[in-house]
């Protein structure tokens, strides 16, 4: 990491992970707190990932406008007002109630904590703006392992921020997103003072007033008819499920199955994190260096697979803590390679948007996976979301071996220079801007 620029990038995404781990293990708990029901705090989780699938491809696109710099400070200032918000919900939703009388007053602090939670999910495209940053200033060959850095600064700021904000909690639900506020607006003092613009005016998107790129829903199922980059977002998409459905109800999981309480739990996805960092910051380069990216995906289908079924099935939270190791190389693995693969498969002004609609598939799989983990837990028991996640990439495995590996779509350099995508597409390849 001798690039000044992607030491800077990663302490940023480090920093702002590390406040985005104090607050994640807590919230079901800290919802509870204030009569949440279980499906009340799967909607919480839930309202995050669905206000940043809107948000995201709209960072993405304006970065690719106007540049990755003034995008990261949008991002990261919505993270910290978003912070400060849950940590004043309880005395603002008090304050509320007395001001509109007859209401109830956990009533108003759940809507504060769902309002903190949509503000930082409409402005938190950060991680793929980071990965835009990254893929200007890196070679495509050093694209994954450089990606393996964010991987790599979140998975540290995941082994601290859960373990710290588990600890600070027996002070007080309030103090981990208080400390998360602090964190964020130390991330945004290093944008304003360390980190230069990596995108030059002349690779930039142009304005134009006669239309402008989609950021809708429409735009995300448009883009799994493009070639090259359908395959991989559905890739995206079922694995990213599948892993939602671990990631969103581990800490119900670990409270009904185990009876661990908010800390233990912070502990585990502490352990996680770490395993993640070994993955992302340490393994990747020999893993991209022996392996072509495909065969990494597929790989790491198969792998998600069998771990999720393990974990369905783990009688003790020691077993689990081995389960968590081949689940987090496949989810480490797919995470890092398949964006660096997405930022291959477009053209460079197109990076930002792309990675953008990659983080609205992932973030399309948070909104419905709480809803349905909780209700597969609930109704099924503690086996039902990893029996679930094990299925769904069952199916994916035979397609992704088929579509990455044995009948892949043409690299995009041999695209471009064929001579129908010449005939067909614009000098400013409009086909390829508009989806």
């Amino acid at each position: 990491m001798n690039d000044r620029r992607l030491r800077t990038i990663f302490l940023i995404v480090f920093i702002d992970l590390l406040g985005f781990g104090l607050v994640l293990p807590l919230l079901p708990f800290y919802a509870e707190n204030y009569g949440a029901t279980p499906a009340v705090t799967g909607l919480l989780v839930a309202s995050y990932a669905a206000a940043q699938l809107v948000g995201a491809p709209l960072l993405g696109r304006l970065s690719d406008r106007y540049g990755r710099r003034p995008m990261l400070m949008v991002s990261v200032s919505g993270t910290f007002v978003g912070f400060l918000l849950l940590a004043g919900a309880d005395p603002l939703g008090r304050a509320s109630a007395a001001v509109f009388s007859g209401g109830s007053a956990s009533g108003f602090i759940l809507a504060i904590l769902f309002l903190s939670r949509i503000l930082d999910g409409l402005t938190g495209g950060n991680i793929s703006i980071a990965q835009a940053y990254i893929a200007d200033v890196t070679l495509p060959a050093d694209r994954a392992r450089a990606f393996g850095l964010i991987g790599a600064a979140f998975g540290l700021g995941f082994i601290l921020g859960p373990a710290v904000g588990g600890t600070l909690s027996t002070w007080g639900f309030s103090l981990p997103p208080l400390t998360a506020a602090a964190m964020s607006l130390l991330a945004l003092t290093g944008i304003l003072f360390w980190l230069p613009e990596s995108l030059p005016e002349a690779a930039r998107t142009q304005p134009d007033s006669s239309r402008r790129p989609p950021i809708t829903l429409g735009a995300l199922v448009q883009a799994f008819s493009r070639p090259r980059v359908g395959p991989l977002l559905l890739v995206r998409l079922i694995f990213g499920l599948s892993f939602a459905l671990f990631q969103t109800v581990f800490p119900l999981y670990s409270q009904y199955r185990f009876g661990l309480n908010a800390r233990s739990t912070g502990y585990i996805l502490a352990y996680a994190g770490f395993l993640i960092v070994l993955v992302q910051g340490v393994g990747i380069k020999g893993l991209t260096a022996r392996f072509a990216e495909s065969r990494l995906l597929v790989m790491s289908t198969g792998m998600m697979m069998l771990a999720l079924a393990a974990w369905a099935w783990v009688p003790t939270w020691p077993l689990l803590l081995l389960v968590l190791i081949p689940l987090a190389l496949a989810g480490g693995v797919l995470n890092t390679v398949i964006n660096a693969a997405l930022s291959k498969a477009v053209l460079p002004a197109e990076i930002g948007g792309t990675l953008g609609l990659s983080t609205s598939v992932e973030s399309l799989t948070r909104v419905v996976a709480p809803s349905i983990g909780g209700a597969l837990l609930g109704a099924l028991g503690t086996s039902a979301p990893g029996i679930a996640g094990a299925v769904l990439l069952a199916g994916l495995f035979p397609y992704a071996w088929y579509r990455l590996l044995l009948c892949p779509d043409p690299p995009l350099e041999l695209a471009v220079a064929s001579p129908a995508s010449q005939a067909t597409a614009t000098p400013a390849s409009t086909e390829e801007s508009t989806a």
